[in-house]
Formats: C-alpha cells, sequence, structure tokens
C-alpha cells in the first residue's frame, strides 16, 4: 500500500500545482518497486525496504507500451538521477556518481528542468 499511496500523492501534487503533465509519469514512475523491493539488514531494523534500480525496472515495464509517451518513459526512466547524485556523492560512492553524472550530462536542459520538478512531487509525497 505504501508505494500506491506514494504514487496517488505525488500524482496529486503534480495536479495542484498545476503541472497536469506529471500525472501519467507519476502514476508510472515506481511501477517497478514491487518486483524488486529486498530488505537488508538496515531495513529489517527499521522496518523498511529497499529498490535499487527501480526506475529502471519501471522504465523497462513501460518501454514498449505505445499509448505512453518517449518523454513519460523518460520522466520515468530518470526521475531518481537527481538524488542519486547526490547520495552518491555524500557516501563517497564516486564510481557510482560518475558514472550517473555523465548519464545527467547527456540529457537535455529542458528534461533536466522537469525532472527538478518531479522530484519536487516526488519529495512532497514522502
Amino acid at each position: 500500500h505504501g508505494v500506491f499511496l506514494h504514487t496517488v500523492k505525488v500524482a496529486y501534487h503534480a495536479a495542484i500545482n498545476g503541472d497536469i503533465k506529471f500525472i501519467v509519469p507519476a502514476l508510472l514512475h515506481d511501477i517497478g518497486k514491487p518486483f524488486c523491493a529486498y530488505q537488508d539488514e538496515k531495513d529489517k531494523v527499521r522496518g523498511t525496504y529497499s529498490f535499487t534500480n527501480h526506475e529502471e525496472l519501471s522504465w523497462y515495464i513501460i518501454r514498449k507500451w505505445p499509448f505512453i509517451s518517449d518523454w513519460t518513459k523518460d520522466m520515468v526512466r530518470y526521475h531518481y538521477l537527481i538524488r542519486d547524485m547526490h547520495l552518491s556523492k555524500k557516501n563517497g560512492k564516486l564510481a557510482r556518481y560518475n558514472r550517473i553524472h555523465k548519464r545527467w550530462m547527456a540529457l537535455d536542459d529542458q528534461l533536466k528542468s522537469e525532472l527538478g520538478r518531479f522530484l519536487k512531487y516526488d519529495d512532497l509525497a514522502k
């Protein structure tokens, strides 16, 4: 239920801010989480789950859906890049940071800006 409620909240925050185009990516951005959820020892203590690479799996699920735009597919695929770069750098995982940063730099500026807005709605939904 947690992933579902979060998903609805992301769509809600996009809608109340007038960013209607973010509703479909909001509804699909975490679709892969149930398939990659796991608990390490820290997760078990906290009662949480980890979802490593959930954004890539979410994209993989929708990548061939002809009724979903390429822009939506990109939003789903890259929605975690900003946070992943930040966490990788913060945790001293420089090889991972460099790999993610290279991917980030290949994106166009408009998509980067939109990913930043989407991250705001994702954070508001937590």
